[in-house]
């Protein structure tokens, strides 16, 4: 039986270079692309088909920026599988980003450059917006949506005795400081990307936590640096003329830039391979990539499961105060945290 993989934003950039390199790992796995521009989709299956002919793809719609959305990819995906073997949660945005000229400047003269160019930290600031449903789009779109979506596939996930994982894209730029209980949708504060990545570590050890004993596991990774649409929209393009040598030399000193999607894609496809049982939940798989241009994965720390038990509580009561509008048969995720102590 065909194993199944779902990947969110899985037409361009690293999730598409993440749809290429598994069906070089494995041929006959049968991926579905959960994707908002049905065209892209339906283009990107035909190229996957042509270059893996045993291979099966389908295409769900879903904008993970939409709850109905969402809801009704979830039940056309419960219509077409049994299981789903690994869902890849890799959709996300970064609006409008701005650059902090002066941070940028002080920043490439301190001892901290190297560091500044590979997480952004303080770089970057965002202009959010609200979604239909009354969400901040980042915080919807990068992990409410996402946090919906495994619940409502909760009975294509949760087998004790064949074990399937979650797999969420994060980042380095994933900051403590920008994130903040009281203000889980980053509405107060001017980088609500490094926040919704940073809820998403949190969301992570708390799903792990309540859901192993289910048969479900989840992990994070950070491509690392990738030069992507969402990248290149940073700065204007002569100044990513200037900038990319530097940053290509700049992998002799540091591993995170893995510049490419298919480099950045390094960590999605090793745990592809790993029996999830048998990872620490409380790590981040970093893709990495030497000067020399070989990839490979590093593993960070990640901790704090006290507010993340909290983060998914609150996430819940979002849920349950927005879902009048859709049906929803499975119990409140709030009352399985609300049970368990730090």
């Amino acid at each position: 039986m065909r194993k199944v993989a779902l990947i969110t934003g899985a037409s361009s950039g690293i999730g598409l270079a993440l749809c290429n390199r598994l069906l070089e790992e494995d041929d006959e796995l049968h991926l579905c692309l959960a994707c908002r521009n049905l065209s892209k989709a339906e283009a990107v299956r035909d190229a996957l088909l042509a270059s893996h002919p045993s291979a099966e793809v389908t295409i769900v719609q879903m904008d993970v920026s939409s709850l109905r959305s969402v809801v009704q990819g979830a039940k056309e995906v419960k219509q077409k599988f049994q299981r789903l073997d690994y869902l890849y949660l890799n959709a996300g945005i970064m609006p409008n980003p701005q650059l902090n000229i002066k941070a940028f400047f002080f920043g490439i003269f301190s001892r901290n450059v190297i560091h500044m160019f590979s997480t952004a930290e303080g770089l970057l600031t965002q202009n959010d917006k609200v979604t239909a449903d009354g969400f901040q789009e980042v915080f919807e779109t990068n992990l409410f949506g996402h946090f919906i979506l495994i619940r409502e596939l909760e009975p294509l996930l949760c087998h004790s005795d064949n074990p399937s994982q979650l797999i969420w894209t994060s980042s380095r730029n994933a900051k403590k400081s920008n994130f903040s209980l009281e203000d889980i949708q980053h509405t107060k504060g001017q980088e609500p990307y490094s926040s919704s990545k940073y809820a998403t570590d949190l969301l992570n050890v708390a799903l792990n936590r309540n859901f192993n004993q289910k048969g479900l596991y989840s992990s994070v990774i950070c491509p690392g640096v990738v030069m992507t649409n969402m990248t290149y929209g940073i700065l204007p393009p002569f100044v990513w003329t200037l900038l990319l040598p530097v940053m290509w030399l700049l992998r002799f000193f540091a591993n995170a830039f893995t510049m490419t999607p298919y480099n950045g894609a390094e960590a999605l496809v090793w745990l592809f391979h790993q029996k999830p049982e048998s990872l620490n939940p409380l790590t981040k798989y970093l893709s990495s990539t030497t000067g020399f241009g070989t990839n490979y994965v590093r593993s960070q720390k990640v901790s704090l499961r006290c507010q993340s038990e909290a983060l998914a509580s609150v996430l819940s009561l979002h849920w349950h105060c927005h879902g009048s509008c859709h049906c929803f048969l499975l119990p409140p995720v709030s009352e399985l945290w609300a049970s368990s102590s730090c």
